[in-house]
């Protein structure tokens, strides 16, 4: 991890974005603090290729519904995301705290990325049963241990929530899911056609999970596992896959 354990900047991104034809992304929270959503907004007004922001606000707050009326002034503010993969609880989104933030989201506008583990995907499927109209978006494909090969229960909770037309997912994260040392592209071939199949073109979109994936990999290695999956898919299909998704999705 030691590749990671230093601060990442706009100005770090800026030029792999550029190298790779890309002209925007959607900044996305890390850290469990409102300090963090603070740092991205302004991050935002200093560099106009960041054309949204998936902040942090506590879910579970009593008065949840009060700050997500102070970011509704933000206009970068696209939603909001909580790192449900670190929460010791397997059915933690299904707290009725947790559950009562998701439920104000939708007044607002505000989106939701879903970032769990496989063993989480019923809490998933929960929350989305439970909010109708509320747009999510998968994070990381959910996080399938693709180097084991697990993926007999993952496709199962994936097809349920890909039943959900308000459900979006990333294809994204992969490779740290993976052999970090020794993965091939069609370890993940599976997987992203797993995810193609349920949720088809109009549902998926790239996502980096730099600076993550800088862990062992460049940010061109990680994208190239997409560009290869996709070399035969229509322009129009990756034009929506790379951006015209996203932005629709988020607002952009």
């Amino acid at each position: 991890m030691s590749a990671i354990k230093k601060n990442f900047l706009p100005e770090d991104l800026y030029q792999e974005l550029k190298d790779k034809d890309i002209d925007g992304c959607v900044a996305v929270q890390a850290d469990q603090h409102e300090s963090e959503t603070n740092f991205l907004i302004e991050q935002s007004k200093k560099h106009n290729f960041i054309k949204g922001v998936v902040g942090w606000v506590d879910l579970r707050a009593k008065k949840v519904e009060r700050r997500l009326e102070h970011f509704a002034q933000e206009k970068i503010i696209k939603g909001f995301r909580h790192v449900v993969q670190d929460e010791p609880h397997v059915d933690f989104m299904m707290w009725s705290n947790f559950q009562n933030g998701i439920s104000q989201l939708e007044k607002f506008g505000f989106t939701y990325d879903i970032l769990i583990y496989p063993s989480q995907l019923h809490a998933a499927l929960y929350t989305v049963q439970k909010n109708p109209n509320q747009k999510f978006v998968i994070d990381h494909i959910a996080k399938p241990n693709i180097k084991e090969g697990q993926i007999e229960d993952w496709k199962k909770g994936m097809k349920e929530l890909a039943g959900h037309e308000n459900v979006s997912c990333k294809l994204s994260g992969m490779v740290t899911e993976a052999d970090w040392k020794d993965w091939k592209q069609e370890d993940f071939t599976p997987y992203l056609d797993n995810v193609m199949d349920l949720f088809g073109v109009d549902r998926v979109m790239y996502g980096s999970d730099w600076p993550v994936s800088l862990i062992e990999w460049t940010y061109g290695e990680v994208k190239g596992i997409i560009d290869t999956y996709t070399e035969n898919f229509s322009a129009s299909e990756k034009e929506k896959i790379y951006g015209k998704n996203a932005i629709e999705f988020y607002s952009l």
